[in-house]
């Protein structure tokens, strides 16, 4: 573990856009017919309940994803970002389904409603089946070449830059000013493969990783810092993982042996074939973490705390850290001293387990000196 102290850890939520539950398959992908599917619809009342859950919670933002199935992030923002205050909103745009300068100014009318309470999250895609059905039929690489355009578009745009853009994917008239009151928003951007790594290291503020045990979260940092740093840029880092804390290490671990029993073994078939033919690299890595172990709770340990049993039937991220209160506790922090800064954390159903987490977890990791977030605007 890295001796130095770190900045302030993040600490943000998950809004579930596409259903929600008790249930490991109540959200995410991949839809697959699994059974109690989404059990809570994502009504506006309820999404609003959760979003002051995490304000009242004192998280520092929450996540609004996007993806087949799920509600669009640009509306559901605009509207819950009037039931809160200080939460700030990390919207999920992805490049295939949006143009650069168009999105800064919506970005830019968001900002001035939410009192610059916005950042992006800029995802280039996932599974191929996946991308057709939005009508977007470009191939891995490529989606990846046209988010580098696209950002660098995006960036240009809200810079003032008065040059026309003529790309490969896009063009801008450069003549399309941002209202100076919106700040530019920090872009969040994660990606497995060697294309993706390359747009991180060099658009993004915040590179993002779905979580894997540290020594494997330590060599993907010491990675990109090197990509971004012959770039002349600097990164930070952050983490996608879901939580199940309670009381006792025992009680948590028997919570996630219930939901193991309550999925049928074809459920996990279905779903683990699907997966395997997505073209994501970081999917895949999820994927690998489960091979060759048993179907009980703690055979899915990959490393302490670490459980990567989500990932047997929900695509995206597919690790939880599991344990009481304070081991939970002890294994973010232990990631924040290996250079993660940010954490977005989900439970399942979202809005109880954001006061839980709220009245338990959070407290525990700023006694171990943590620290909530002071975000740039």
């Amino acid at each position: 573990m890295a001796s130095e102290r770190r900045p302030p850890i993040e600490l943000d939520w998950f809004l579930p856009t596409n259903g929600d539950g008790r249930h490991l398959t109540s959200s995410g992908l991949p839809k697959v017919g699994l059974f109690q599917q989404g059990e809570r619809t994502p009504t506006l009342d309820y999404l609003r309940q959760i979003v002051r859950a995490a304000e009242l919670s004192a998280f520092d933002g929450i996540m609004v994803p996007t993806a087949s199935g799920f509600e669009d992030p640009w509306l559901i923002t605009a509207v819950l970002a009037q039931e809160v205050r200080r939460l700030r909103f990390l919207l999920t745009l992805r490049p295939g389904l949006e143009l650069p300068a168009w999105s800064a100014h919506r970005a830019a009318t968001l900002q001035l409603l939410s009192d610059n309470r916005l950042d992006l999250h800029v995802v280039s895609g996932s599974s191929r089946f996946e991308q057709r059905s939005l009508g977007d039929f470009l191939e891995h690489d490529e989606r990846y070449a046209r988010t580098a355009e696209f950002l660098q578009a995006f960036q240009a745009v809200w810079a003032g830059r008065r040059q026309p853009h003529h790309g490969r994917y896009y063009r801008c008239a450069g003549d399309s000013p941002i209202d100076p009151r919106a700040q530019a928003p920090a872009i969040y951007f994660g990606g497995a493969s060697s294309a993706a790594e390359q747009v991180g290291a060099a658009h993004a503020q915040t590179y993002l990783m779905w979580c894997e045990p540290p020594a494997m979260i330590a060599e993907r940092i010491r990675h990109m810092r090197e990509l971004a740093a012959a770039g002349g840029r600097t990164l930070r880092f952050g983490l996608r993982v879901h939580v199940f804390a309670a009381a006792t290490d025992d009680a948590a671990w028997s919570h996630v042996e219930r939901l193991l029993d309550e999925i049928p073994k074809e459920a996990i078939d279905r779903a683990q074939v699907q997966m395997a033919a997505y073209e994501s690299v970081g999917q895949s890595r999820q994927t690998e973490l489960v091979k060759g172990r048993g179907r009980r709770a703690r055979e899915l340990e990959v490393s302490a705390n670490l459980w990567a049993g989500v990932g047997l039937v929900r695509g995206g991220a597919g690790t939880a850290l599991v344990g009481s209160y304070q081991q939970v506790a002890e294994r973010i922090e232990e990631y924040h001293q290996l250079g993660v800064d940010c954490f977005i954390l989900s439970g399942f159903p979202h809005l109880e387990e954001a006061i839980h987490l709220g009245a338990e977890l959070l407290p525990q990791l700023r006694r171990l000196g943590a620290g909530r977030a002071r975000r740039k605007g």
